[in-house]
């Protein structure tokens, strides 16, 4: 699906063990400040898309009028809240893009938003598992340990991985020194990254510490416009196509878990339907919730075949100067994976590269870039080509 919706402004908090008490006071921080940027005013919004997952990091639900409550210039714009797991933030984004396209709003509020580092690590990790499918997958104990049994039998298919994976943390962490916006600014060696320590614990074997993308709160914001309104705009980027794909929930009623066929399936869908190759990209930010999701992207995606994105790594192909530079930002490993704000950032992140706002992550050229946004263990999957419009 190709889209004439635009964005055309956004606001991002830091990701990390914020301040703010909850989900409201996150929102709040970008509501407005997402719509100024825009060149708009709450008044020109005609319909808000908020994404929180929120299942066991707060008692407060009823999200959608939170951004209301937070921002109260806001109150009576026509508000739902969605949830799609981790894919939170990009379920919330298409729902408004398909708003815009309806014609049911000329601009429209995209939010996404966590507040995770309140609540202990055990009811963290309870909810996390809740994004797995709980009847056949709660006996791995943790949804790490899922993405740790992915991990286990991709290494008794092709061998041990663990050099691949750490280059995958190293190259992520490394970018993510680049981000003001990011959780984590450390740089780990890859040496560090692939060897078990009491620093580099074991989680859920064989992944480490450093396999594992961090609990964050967060918040980021964007606005959608219909051509007519971006027309005024500052700057705008456009969606040359945006693919929406399903997958089994249970990893085991598959063919093969290793093929992340929806992923595969949403992301080579929008590139066909932008008319695109692989080649014709300049910045990918994937869905790195562990170092095995990316590593198994890698060849979901075709950068790699079945087995071989060990290879991609070894050759710095994902690099920033690579041939296709992947997680500029620092992914999720290293910027955080705030639930509902993950998709919502990823597109930001991709926007400013193609616009010329993305500071020291800035590559030297970039004219089209794609996002990719997972709910589950690769179920729910969300794919967008982008350009600058200007």
């Amino acid at each position: 699906m190709t889209s004439s919706a635009q964005m055309i402004g956004w606001a991002h908090t830091t990701f990390g063990k914020l301040g703010a008490p909850d989900v409201e006071t996150l929102m709040a921080e970008v509501a407005t400040a997402a719509v100024a940027d825009a060149g708009l005013d709450p008044s020109d919004i005609e319909f808000i898309s908020a994404g929180v997952y929120g299942h066991g990091f707060s008692d407060q639900s009823f999200h959608a009028a939170l951004v209301g409550a937070g921002s109260p210039d806001l109150a009576q714009v026509p508000a739902v809240r969605v949830e799609n797991a981790c894919a939170t933030g990009s379920a919330a984004l298409f729902t408004a893009l398909d708003a815009v396209a309806a014609g049911r709003a000329r601009a429209a509020l995209v939010i996404g938003a966590e507040k995770m580092t309140a609540v202990p690590g055990d009811v963290a990790a309870g909810a996390l598992l809740s994004a797995c499918h709980r009847p056949t997958e709660l006996k791995y104990g943790s949804f790490a340990a899922v993405f740790g049994e992915l991990a286990r039998r991709y290494a008794e298919r092709y061998g041990d991985q663990r050099l691949a994976l750490a280059r995958i943390a190293a190259k992520n962490h490394r970018n993510g020194l680049r981000n003001p916006y990011a959780h984590l600014h450390k740089d780990f060696s890859v040496e560090f990254c692939a060897t078990e320590s009491p620093q580099n614990p074991m989680v859920a074997p064989p992944l480490l510490r450093t396999d594992c993308s961090l609990i964050s709160d967060g918040a980021a914001a964007l606005v959608i416009a219909s051509p007519d309104v971006a027309r005024t705009a500052r700057r705008s980027v456009s969606w040359l196509s945006r693919v929406q794909a399903n997958d089994h929930m249970a990893i085991d009623a598959r063919a093969d878990a290793l093929a992340f066929d929806g992923a595969r399936r949403a992301f080579l869908g929008a590139l066909s339907a932008a008319g695109l190759t692989l080649s014709d990209l300049d910045l990918l930010e994937t869905h790195d919730c562990f170092t095995q999701a990316e590593l198994l992207q890698y060849e979901a995606f075709g950068l790699a075949a079945p087995g071989q994105a060990g290879s991609v790594l070894e050759a710095g192909d994902t690099e920033r100067d690579g041939k296709l530079p992947v997680n500029v930002s620092g992914g999720l490993k290293a910027k955080g994976h705030p639930i509902g704000a993950t998709g919502v950032s990823q597109h930001i992140m991709a926007a400013m590269q193609l616009v010329g706002e993305a500071g020291e992550m800035q590559l030297p050229r970039v004219e089209r870039a794609a996002v990719f946004n997972m709910g589950g263990v690769a179920v729910a999957n969300y794919a967008s080509m982008l350009a600058v419009t200007r």
